[in-house]
C-alpha cells in the first residue's frame, strides 16, 4: 500500500478525503496543521484538531496534530494585517496553501516516508503532455477551489492527491453519511479562519506591526475633500455600504491611496478597468512567458469572480500585464488574479499590483 499524508482540518471535505482514499487501498494517516489559537484559546476554524482526531478513530487511520503557528503567524497573518495597512485587499488562503499547508505536510510526509499528500479541495492535479503539473476547475464550478491553489509549485503539485476534484458538495456530504463521519453536517467555514470574532479591521489595527494608520480624508478623484474616513482598513476598492458618509447618491471606493491616508470616492462606472498589471507570479502549465509573447487566457480577479476572456504578456521585473477584451469591475491591489486556458486549466497567476487608469 502506498502511502499518503491526507491535512484534516476537521471539517466533511478532508474526513471524506482521508475516507475514500483508506477506501481505494492507501495506507492514510491524518495530519491537522494547529495554526492559529487566539489570545482567548479559540482556534483558528481550519484546525479543528478535536473534529478531525474523531473522524480518524472513526475510519481508523493514524492521526496527529503538527504546530504551525509560528510559520502561519510569519507567513500569513503578519503579511495580511501588513497589506491591509498599505491599502491592500490580500488572500490569506492562497498563502497558507503555497508557504505553511503544502510545506508541513510534505515535510511530515518524508518523516514517515509517505509518497503522496492529500488535501479535501475541489480541484483535480494533472500532468500535462509537456511534463509539467498544473491544477484544473472541479466538475462542479460553485464549489472550484482552483484559485485558492495557483502558487502552489511543481515539486509540491507531483506529491498531491486530490480526491474531490469530480464530486458535488451534496456528493461529499452522502458519501459523509452514509460512512458515519461524525462531521457529516458540520456546516462549512466561510470566514478567514484566524478572524475568529469581530471585523477585519478591528483584528489587523490589533495585529498591524507598527500600527495602522488612523482617520483620513474621502477624497474625490481630484483629490477635493468629501468628507472624513474612519481608517483605511475598513475599505476596499468597490465597497459601497458601510462607508459613512451621505452625498446624496450612491458612491464607491474607487482606490486607497494609502501614502496620503486617502480613501478615493467615486460613480461605479470608475471601478472598471481593462487592465492591470501583476507582480509575484508563479507559472503552473507554462514555465513562462517569453519577452513579447501574448497568450490569450480567461482570467479570475476575485475569488468568486467568473474568469473574463484577456491577454497576458510578460511585464517588467518579471511580472505580468493583463489586457482584458471587455473591462472587469473593482480590480483590488492585493488580490490575485489567476490565470486559466480554455480547458479550465490554470496557467499562472500573480498578485494584483496596480490598476492604470
Amino acid at each position: 500500500m502506498e502511502k499518503v499524508v491526507v491535512g484534516m482540518s476537521g471539517g466533511v471535505d478532508s474526513a471524506v478525503a482521508a475516507y475514500l482514499l483508506k477506501k481505494a487501498g492507501y495506507e492514510v494517516i491524518g495530519v491537522t496543521l494547529r495554526t492559529w489559537q487566539a489570545q482567548d484559546g479559540s482556534e483558528g476554524r481550519c484546525c479543528d484538531i478535536d473534529d478531525a482526531r474523531s473522524v480518524a478513530g472513526h475510519i481508523g487511520i493514524r492521526y496527529l496534530p503538527v504546530n504551525a503557528t509560528f510559520d502561519f503567524q510569519r507567513c500569513v497573518v503578519d503579511p495580511f494585517a501588513q497589506a491591509y495597512r498599505q491599502g491592500k485587499t490580500p488572500n490569506p488562503c492562497v498563502e497558507c496553501n503555497r508557504y505553511v499547508k503544502w510545506e508541513k505536510l510534505l515535510t511530515y510526509a518524508k518523516v514517515v516516508d509517505a509518497k503522496y499528500i492529500a488535501t479535501g479541495h475541489y480541484a483535480n492535479v494533472i500532468r500535462l503532455e509537456n511534463g509539467r503539473y498544473t491544477v484544473k476547475t472541479a466538475a462542479h464550478a460553485e464549489k472550484d477551489q482552483t484559485y485558492m491553489l495557483y502558487k502552489l509549485t511543481q515539486e509540491q503539485l507531483a506529491a498531491t492527491l486530490m480526491p474531490l476534484g469530480g464530486l458535488s458538495k451534496d456528493e461529499v456530504r452522502r458519501i459523509a453519511q452514509e460512512a458515519g463521519l461524525p462531521v457529516a453536517s458540520k456546516p462549512d467555514s466561510q470566514e478567514v479562519c484566524f478572524v475568529t470574532d469581530g471585523s477585519y479591521a478591528d483584528f489587523i489595527e490589533q495585529s498591524a506591526q507598527g500600527g495602522t494608520l488612523g482617520a483620513g480624508n474621502f477624497v474625490d478623484a481630484a483629490g477635493n475633500v468629501l468628507g472624513q474616513h474612519k481608517g483605511i482598513v475598513h475599505y476596499t476598492v468597490g465597497q459601497r455600504k458601510g462607508l459613512g458618509i451621505a452625498l446624496g447618491h450612491p458612491v464607491y471606493v474607487n482606490e486607497i491611496r494609502a501614502e496620503k491616508n486617502e480613501v478615493v470616492l467615486g460613480e461605479e462606472s470608475a471601478l472598471y478597468h481593462r487592465e492591470i498589471r501583476c507582480g509575484d507570479v508563479n507559472f503552473m502549465s507554462i514555465a513562462g512567458l517569453a519577452p513579447g509573447e501574448e497568450l490569450p487566457c480567461f482570467v479570475k480577479i476575485r475569488y468568486q469572480h467568473r474568469a473574463q476572456a484577456a491577454t497576458i504578456s510578460a511585464a517588467e521585473n518579471g511580472g505580468v500585464k493583463v489586457v482584458f477584451d471587455e473591462p472587469v469591475r473593482a480590480a483590488a491591489p492585493g488580490q490575485s488574479a489567476v490565470f486559466y486556458d480554455e480547458a479550465g486549466q490554470v496557467v499562472g497567476g500573480g498578485i494584483i499590483e496596480t490598476v492604470p487608469a
